[in-house]
């Protein structure tokens, strides 16, 4: 049987969820205060948002939170380098 995956997760997983609540975990780390989060039951996706409450994840927040990723390694490695190098020096 093949699972039906939507924005509000998997349909017949997700009837478990209306009544228990979902059980969501960490499923990507985008910065120190921004994650994305999966239910383990209906795979109903969230991420945090500007305000740090749970929103459903969009095409637009997942591109916003990939972008907001991209960013935050960068800086982190260029921060990174300029400690190896007082180190060194």
């Amino acid at each position: 049987m093949k699972k039906t995956i939507t924005p509000d997760g998997n349909k017949l997983t997700g009837i478990f969820c209306n009544f228990f609540g979902h059980h969501f975990v960490v499923s990507k780390k985008v910065t120190e205060h921004i994650k994305e989060y999966r239910c383990q039951n209906c795979q109903k996706q969230v991420t945090t948002d500007e305000r740090g409450k749970l929103s459903a994840l969009t095409p637009q927040l997942q591109e916003i939170n990939n972008t907001l990723e991209d960013m935050y390694q960068k800086r982190n490695r260029k921060s990174a380098r300029t400690i190896e190098r007082k180190h060194v020096a």
